[in-house]
């Protein structure tokens, strides 16, 4: 284990070059983004970005956009372009042309899917139609799970919650159809209303498989009868954010004992898995798949596996069947008006299935090493702004302190892609074999996976695709992973002056570093153990904190009668508001030493650093977007993810002149400080 304090000690001030230091010959935030007749102490969502909003509604495509989401989707035009290229190529077998290229041709043939319809399921649908008893069910189970169709459980590889160097295998509740367990037992209209499309959705895609409409219409209410006996067992999804919730190790016996009508010696041989310990994340959910195997039909578990496979294919598949699942995920849950192009959606899946090796591609030509280079530099400073955090705090206990400092010593940042890339050479792509290919490739994806169980940790691997517009912390392997997909403007740009990049990217680097001491990832030590390392004393000083949080993002509401839940966004508004303290302490820190900054096109540099954030995070959503985010996504909505950190920082009031009594500013007995 590294020393903290000699850790800390040797990180140096963001060493950039002289061309990059010339701060007047860089830009700022983007001022035609800002809306001058808003009130940047009334309502900083609108101030910062609400112009750009206003002049840039929508794309019918999409359920939320900013300028965040235009990058996203510009970053696959760029992938696009590589596709293109690939695919026009006649590049040896096994390579990463050959395979990006070919994937992306088939996907690309509308024609051929439109002609075969349901036809590449055939053998899969046959299988299932045929099975005749409990065991049959177990078989075909499998076979769903080899190709990632995940129903009724998944079966995966993952940390050990309590030796982090290993992985085992992990159990895990699915095979629902809507979003999570409340849209199945909830009275209220909305989830009643759900279940009414969702049924007539299911009866729909059946329809276009074949059956007939009385037929369909029955398929359709085994379902919905199937699957809301699986949700009732399930947990709620603010239980789920709690991991000592979903840790129940037990031996290979054990799990035989819990769930005795499935042979799990039949699914791990079949699995290629040897038997060891596992962990089983929702008992009762197991419980109740054992009791459905027991006491449910084999035609209901026909009907169901059936709608399993559909569900999960027909995006692949033709036309009709894409733009069925289209109208009730994207269009009804989400509020889309029409689907991407299928260009678009190529690339997405690509990405999806072969991600490391188009990954690969993207990197070379839109990733320069002098991007991942700054941003370690950035992450250096955000490291030791959180350690003079901790070292500051006045309600952590000295013996407390030096066990988040050690923890933090140990953080692993990953920047950009990974050292090694996954070896695709042996998944046999067709571009004249769309289906196949898919199933090739999600058969790969699964083996991965599985393979790494039972086996130490290989810290090399990610779970994010180097193209991807998003960053992640993970708790059991004490890391935070930015891939090259998220480090673009309005994130990050070499040609941004610190405020900017502190202000958006930073915050990100500091909201990462933070989960690690979030209300979840504050119950992992340093090795990534889910192990206790406060004591009883801090510990509810810091649960004390984070009410004061949940309290917060409780009273606030996205439309009349439907508001936040503080206890599922609380992660995430803890590392959120500490994201941006320390990443304006770590701004300051990259500027010891130097000059003092000066204003940049009238804006003082504190306020660039704020504006940055509010322009990265300023997204426009559409309302079923917003519903169902609040419904079960630990996220707030992008409006609170700006004004709930920022109203609680003195430094933002300070840079702005805010008065007491502003809405950005919360009266002292509602301020929030966690870190």
């Amino acid at each position: 284990m590294r020393n903290p304090v000699t850790t800390f000690a040797a990180l140096v001030v963001c060493s950039i070059p002289a061309a990059v230091l010339a701060q007047d010959q860089l830009h700022g935030v983007e001022l035609g983004d800002i809306d001058r007749k808003a009130d940047a102490c009334g309502d900083f969502f609108e101030f910062a970005n609400g112009k750009w909003r206003a002049e840039n509604p929508i794309p019918a495509s999409m359920p939320r956009w900013s300028r965040r989401w235009a990058a996203g989707e510009a970053s696959k035009d760029r992938l696009q372009t590589i596709l293109e290229a690939t695919a026009a190529t006649n590049a040896p077998r096994g390579s990463v042309e050959q395979l990006t290229g070919d994937f992306y041709a088939g996907c690309m043939d509308e024609a051929r899917a439109n002609e075969l319809g349901v036809k590449p399921l055939q053998p899969l649908l046959t299988r299932i139609e045929r099975m005749k008893t409990a065991q049959d069910v177990q078989r075909v189970i499998a076979e769903l799970q080899s190709i990632g169709v995940y129903a009724p459980f998944a079966f995966l590889g993952e940390s050990d919650n309590h030796e982090p160097s290993n992985v085992i295998a992990q159990i895990y509740a699915a095979g629902l159809g809507m979003p999570d367990r409340d849209y199945y037992v909830k009275d209220e209209d909305r989830f009643k209303e759900a279940r009414v499309r969702y049924l007539d959705h299911v009866s729909k895609m059946f329809v276009l498989a074949g059956a007939n409409e009385k037929t369909s219409q029955q398929a359709a209410q085994t379902v919905l009868r199937m699957e809301t006996e699986l949700a009732r067992a399930s947990l709620e999804n603010v239980a789920l954010r709690d991991p000592r919730a979903t840790d129940h190790k037990m031996s290979f016996s054990q799990l035989q004992q819990l769930t005795p009508q499935f042979d799990w010696k039949a699914f791990y041989a079949s699995m290629g898995v040897g038997t060891a310990d596992l962990n089983v994340t929702q008992p009762k959910f197991m419980e109740e798949m054992n009791r459905q195997l027991a006491a449910a039909p084999v035609t209901d578990w026909k009907t169901y596996l059936e709608w399993q496979l559909l569900s999960a294919a027909a995006p692949s598949l033709s036309d009709p069947l894409a733009q069925e699942t289209f109208a009730f995920r994207d269009a009804y849950l989400e509020g889309a008006k029409e689907r991407k192009p299928r260009a678009k959606r190529c690339v997405e899946t690509t990405d999806s299935l072969l991600g490391e090796a188009l990954g690969k591609l993207y990197v070379e030509k839109y990733f320069p090493p002098a991007a991942k280079g700054r941003m370690q530099e950035m992450v250096k400073n955000l490291r030791l702004a959180m350690s003079e955090t901790i070292d500051g705090l006045d309600w952590m206990s000295a013996t407390t302190k030096q066990k988040a400092l050690k923890k933090l010593a140990t953080f692993d940042p990953k920047i950009g892609y990974p050292d090694k890339w996954k070896d695709y050479s042996a998944v046999p792509i067709d571009r004249n074999a769309y289906w196949e290919s898919v199933v090739a490739a999600r058969q790969f994806g699964v083996k991965d996976n599985l393979d790494t169980i039972n086996q130490p940790v290989d810290r090399g691997r990610w779970g994010m695709t180097p193209p991807t517009s998003d960053a992640y912390y993970n708790p059991l392997l004490n890391e935070i992973v930015f891939p090259a997909g998220i480090l673009q403007p309005p994130a990050f740009s070499m040609d941004a002056i610190d405020a900017v990049n502190y202000g958006a990217i930073g915050v990100v680097i500091g909201h990462e570093i933070s989960h690690g001491f979030d209300d979840q990832g504050a119950q992992y030590d340093a090795q990534g153990r889910l192990k206790n390392w406060w004591t009883d004393e801090d510990l509810k000083k810091f649960q004390a904190r984070g009410e004061c949080v949940v309290k917060q993002f409780d009273n606030y509401f996205i439309e009349p009668g439907i508001h936040h839940n503080g206890k599922l966004v609380l992660g995430e508004s803890i590392g959120d508001l500490a994201g941006a303290r320390i990443a304006y302490r770590a701004f300051k820190i990259s500027q010891r030493g130097k000059p003092p900054a000066g204003d940049v096109d009238g804006f003082t540099q504190d306020q660039q650093f704020f504006i940055a954030w509010g322009q990265f995070r300023g997204d426009a959503a559409r309302p079923e977007f917003a519903r169902k985010m609040v419904q079960g996504d630990p996220h707030p909505v992008a409006k609170y993810r700006v004004i709930g950190p920022l109203s609680n920082l003195p430094e933002f009031q300070q840079a702005f002149a805010c008065k007491a009594g502003s809405p950005m500013v919360r009266p002292p007995e509602q301020h929030c400080d966690v870190w």
